[in-house]
């Protein structure tokens, strides 16, 4: 398989002189890595407590230095300064600590000049504990009001803030003025003025669609359908489909007459 950045593998030593050396692999709380991360590299963080008792684990305590403590910002927490660590072996696992060096001239490096080293062999993990004093409560405490802090909170403002105004109008809004324009700025009329507008149009045509009518109406779509289903039937069939007609007991067309000559004419030629 070809090496997708066509950079060749290059094979490199690992010293591995330190493979016997036992080390620990230790977990502390987060307040004291936060401290050793700002301290300098020549000064004392701690100092390791060993006492052997026989036929019993060996007790580990860890002291930090006066240097740590006094690396806070103000208004932080002061953080315990004694703590246990509490001990376990290492059982079928095989955990080591590697390291790399680089030239100091930065500009040449290259991966080949890295070099690999293998510090040693985790034998024991030991956890850190602080011990329950008071300095410890009063710290966690603090945490556990930062921790249910809401992250926005309600600011009342006691003057206009340009930042808050809306710099254009919303998309919603501007489609509601197009269809309030659209639908014509004229309020809605009384019912009994929109029937006989309504009659007065059903009177020249029986079929209308719901554009027409609005436009002789001049009312809103929805207040204007509301009255057209009490007063009339909407077509889904052919040829009138999707045409508004007025009910039967509101028909009162002309063309009735001519109907009632023709009708007497062919009972007298019966006669």
């Amino acid at each position: 398989m070809s090496n997708p950045i066509n950079v060749p593998h290059l094979d490199r030593e690992l010293d591995l002189s330190n493979t016997g050396r036992g080390v620990w692999l230790v977990k502390v709380p987060k307040y004291i890595a936060n401290r050793w991360d700002k301290a300098s590299g020549d000064i004392e963080v701690g100092k390791l407590k060993i006492s052997r008792i026989p036929g019993q684990k060996a007790q580990v305590q860890l002291s930090l230095s006066e240097a740590v403590l006094c690396l806070k910002e103000p208004g932080e927490q002061t953080i315990p300064k004694e703590h246990r660590l509490d001990v376990s072996n290492v059982t079928r696992q095989s955990l080591g600590v590697f390291s790399h060096a680089t030239p100091s001239n930065m500009d040449s490096v290259i991966p080949e000049s890295e070099k690999l080293y293998m510090e040693g062999r985790i034998v024991q993990k030991l956890e850190c504990r602080p011990y329950a004093d008071s300095i410890y409560y009063k710290l966690k405490s603090e945490s556990i009001r930062k921790a249910s802090m809401p992250q926005r909170q309600v600011q009342q403002l006691e003057r206009i803030v340009q930042t808050f105004k809306p710099v254009s109008d919303h998309k919603h809004n501007i489609e509601y003025q197009e269809r309030k324009k659209a639908e014509g700025k004229k309020a809605r009329d009384d019912k009994e003025a929109v029937l006989n507008v309504l009659f007065a149009a059903f009177e020249k045509h029986q079929y209308y669609n719901i554009k027409d009518l609005q436009k002789i109406t001049r009312q809103p779509i929805v207040y204007l359908k509301e009255i057209l289903k009490e007063v009339c039937n909407y077509n889904l069939k052919n040829p009138h489909k999707n045409m508004w007609e007025l009910k039967p007991e509101y028909r009162h067309y002309k063309q009735e007459a001519p109907v009632e000559k023709k009708e007497e004419k062919e009972s007298s030629d019966s006669d």
